[in-house]
Parts: C-alpha cells; sequence; structure tokens
C-alpha cells in the first residue's frame, strides 16, 4: 500500500473525536492532589477562548484498540487513540487510557506506510508493529462514524505499521507517571488477546469485533513486512523497567 489516507477519506472520517463521548469509558486511576481552586478554572477558560491549539485541533481521528508490554503478552490494555494525519504515509497519535475528560495521557503511537516502513534499519524495525491482526480481527474500532467510513479507514491502516511507547502505565494502577516508558506491541493472531478485556469494551461501545471481523473479510490481509511484530521471533525489545509489578489481565468490567 503506498498511501496512508487520502485527503477525501481523512474527511469523511473527521466526525470520530466528536462522537466519542456517547460512549463514555472513564479513566482507570484517579491523580492524586488537590482539588481544582477557582483560579485554576478562570485560568483553564481563558486559554479555553484566547488561544490557538494547531497541534490539538489537527486531532481528527479517533479509535480503540488494545496494546500489550513488549516482551509481557499478559501484560494488556485498551488504549483510546487520538490521530492527526500529517501525510498520506504518516499518522501521529496521542493515547490516553479513557475518553472523558479526566482520561490519562498514557502514551504516542506513530504509524507509518509499508513503504516507509521498509526503509527502516532493522534495529529500528523492531521496535514496530503490524496492524493487519487488529484490523481483519475487528478489535481496531473507529467508534461514532458509519460502518463504510470506518471500513474505508480500516482497509487504509491494514498495511500499515505503528511504533507505540507508554509513558503512564495506568493499567497496573499507577496513579502518576511513574517508572520507564514502555514498548508497547500489537496482537498477531486469534486467543492472544484477553476475550473478557475485548468483551467489555464492545459491551461498553455497543459493537461486536465478531461482525466487523465478518464485515471486513473483503479487506485483503497483506504480508507482513520482514522486520516487524520482531517480539514473535523471540526478539522482544524493552526499556528496564524497575518499578514493573506482577501484572494479570484485567478483570472482566474494569475501566480502561
Amino acid at each position: 500500500m503506498r498511501h496512508l489516507l487520502q485527503g477525501a477519506a481523512l474527511l469523511a472520517l473527521a466526525t470520530a473525536i466528536a462522537a466519542c463521548g456517547d460512549k463514555p469509558s472513564p479513566s482507570n486511576v484517579q491523580a492524586p492532589g488537590a482539588d481544582k481552586r477557582a483560579g485554576t478554572a478562570v485560568l483553564e477558560t481563558g486559554a479555553a477562548l484566547l488561544q490557538d491549539k494547531p497541534p490539538i485541533e489537527a486531532l481528527n481521528a479517533y479509535l480503540d484498540g488494545f496494546h500489550f508490554y513488549s516482551g509481557r503478552m499478559d501484560a494488556q490494555m485498551e488504549a483510546h487513540h487520538y490521530c492527526a494525519v500529517l501525510n498520506d504515509e504518516v499518522i501521529q497519535c496521542v493515547i490516553f487510557d479513557g475518553n472523558q475528560k479526566s482520561a490519562k495521557l498514557m502514551g504516542v503511537e506513530y504509524i507509518v506506510s509499508e513503504r516507509l516502513f521498509n526503509t527502516l534499519p532493522d534495529a529500528e524495525k523492531a521496535l514496530w508493529h503490524s496492524h493487519v491482526h487488529e484490523v481483519k480481527s475487528g478489535q481496531l474500532i473507529a467508534p461514532g462514524i458509519p460502518q463504510a467510513a470506518e471500513h474505508a479507514l480500516m482497509k487504509k491502516l491494514v498495511g500499515t505499521y505503528g511504533k507505540t511507547f507508554h509513558t503512564w502505565h495506568t493499567d497496573q494502577q499507577k496513579e502518576l507517571p511513574l517508572g520507564t516508558p514502555q514498548l508497547m506491541m500489537g496482537f498477531t493472531a486469534d486467543g492472544q488477546a484477553n476475550a473478557a478485556m475485548v468483551e467489555e469494551r464492545d459491551r461498553r461501545f455497543g459493537v461486536q469485533s465478531a461482525e466487523k471481523r465478518k464485515n471486513r473479510e473483503d479487506i485483503a490481509a497483506p504480508s507482513i513486512a520482514p522486520g516487524a511484530d520482531a517480539w514473535q521471533k523471540g526478539q522482544a525489545v524493552q526499556l528496564a523497567d524497575p518499578t514493573a509489578t506482577p501484572h494479570a489481565h484485567p478483570p472482566a468490567g474494569a475501566a480502561r
């Protein structure tokens, strides 16, 4: 796939963020600290009215999917992506642990076309994951947009590659962004994602991953470019995290 997103397709998908609040997904933790004072609220209001925020306003697509820590398949979580298209072959996303105002900024993901991925050094490729299974399984969704628009978006994303780092590990109940940023990966086969986690997400958004999977059967699954998903070949790259704690699957119904 040579191009990531065409301008016309992006325009059709721009309603995704506006619709996300219809299916609330609260943050997993409450950050410690004193309540906002009246003066803080005044400052926030003034900033909202007077300051332009072009980088934030460029976030015009909302994706919801799942990640796991590279080298720790059992450490899985839902990730809410708010994305901006830089050009036809590069997307940048900020990732939150929910879609409400109190959501915590968990990390970032960069998405590139296969053409750009193939230009990367081998060591760099090991940091990137494919999106084929995320799309074809129905686990990656774009809440709030018509099915036809979501289908078009998934057709563009299926052949792309992502590099993701999480900086605030709210899935581990960490109330502050402690520890080392962690490299995240995407699922590549059935049976890897915690079924209860996916089902709870589907219930919250009123969707069924199985139906989306069926709807995407006509989307061709490209071959995975050599070097991606390196963890599958025993090369699970990760930064050392001295604060890491044993992690179990999140219980069914847990907010993410």
